[in-house]
């Protein structure tokens, strides 16, 4: 995630100088022609073509905006979900009985692994370096071998709770809302597969760059009587507008994509380590700072 409120000239350029050049030339070769062999085009057409265009790219750039921001908010929930799931444990396991201050330290570097495998599983990475980090081998194996190892390393932590309630470290009313804590997590990260696994319908995707590049096709044909020398920079201008909004909605409709305009899903997973180690009394680790001005 982008983090100043400006984003560096440098990487501006880097994303627009190939549409910028390519709009500039097609532009500067309409007013050769037009100067050559005068011709004149209607501008009805067209005003209505960039209206009508404008609202469209709107409405996806809207739709594009609301994933991003689900992804976020459900990352939020995570956030809040692994909080109350260390706190729970701290204040529901008694440190006096034998064998509960490593259940308890289980529980919460379980969740840590899960939030860190849900990250690699939504980045298309692998998980295995932070999650071995943190559990055993044999513990890790439990994710690790499944097809989905956040659901397995989850899993894992319910039949630990299921056996401390068995051996008489939980009551039923305790296990039940430990349970319902691990419930707000799955549903968490079944949202966040949802939003990974479903994108927009390919009309969403393909009518708007046709649409867009065909209005930047036309537009200094429509404006070179009117603008005439200065058509090249007119027409560049006003193209590379609808481009950009294009752009936009291209790289806000997957928020787990791993760019530069991705939920910051490494630095949200430390501050989840940061919290969950504290709460045993570990040493946490800091929190990452922005690359570059970006938060990954």
């Amino acid at each position: 995630m982008i983090i100043p409120d400006t984003p560096r000239l440098t990487r501006i350029v880097q994303e627009v100088w190939r549409p910028l050049l390519g709009l500039f030339i097609w532009d500067v070769a309409v007013t050769l022609v037009y100067y050559v062999l005068p011709f004149k085009a209607p501008s009805l057409p067209l005003t209505l073509f960039g209206s009508a265009l404008a609202l469209f790219l709107g409405f996806r750039d809207s739709s594009a905006y609301q994933r991003w921001w689900e992804g976020r908010t459900l990352w939020g929930a995570m956030i809040n979900a692994s909080r109350s799931l260390a706190r729970a444990a701290n204040a529901f396991l008694d440190d006096d009985r034998p064998g509960v201050i490593d259940l308890k330290r289980t529980i919460v570097l379980r969740q840590i692994a899960y939030v860190h495998a849900l990250r690699c599983r939504l980045r298309q990475q692998d998980p295995a370096p932070d999650v071995l980090r943190l559990l055993s081998a044999d513990e890790a194996e439990e994710g690790l071998g499944r097809q989905n190892p956040p659901n397995g390393l989850l899993d894992g932590t319910a039949r630990r709770i299921a056996e401390a309630q068995r051996r008489g470290h939980l009551d039923t009313i305790q296990q039940a809302q430990l349970e319902q804590v691990l419930i707000d997590i799955a549903n968490a990260q079944g949202g966040m597969e949802r939003l990974k696994n479903t994108p927009l319908p390919s009309q969403y995707r393909f009518f708007p760059a046709l649409f867009t590049r065909l209005f930047c096709v036309l537009l200094p044909i429509g404006l070179v009587e009117t603008l005439g020398l200065a058509t090249p920079v007119g027409s560049t201008v006003a193209g590379l507008m609808f481009l950009a909004i294009l752009q936009i909605g291209d790289d806000l409709v997957d928020p787990f994509a791993n760019d530069v305009h991705d939920v910051p899903l490494a630095a949200m997973c430390r501050t989840i380590e940061i919290d969950l180690l504290e709460a045993i009394g570990d040493s946490p680790p800091s929190p990452l700072e922005p690359v570059k001005g970006i938060l990954w």
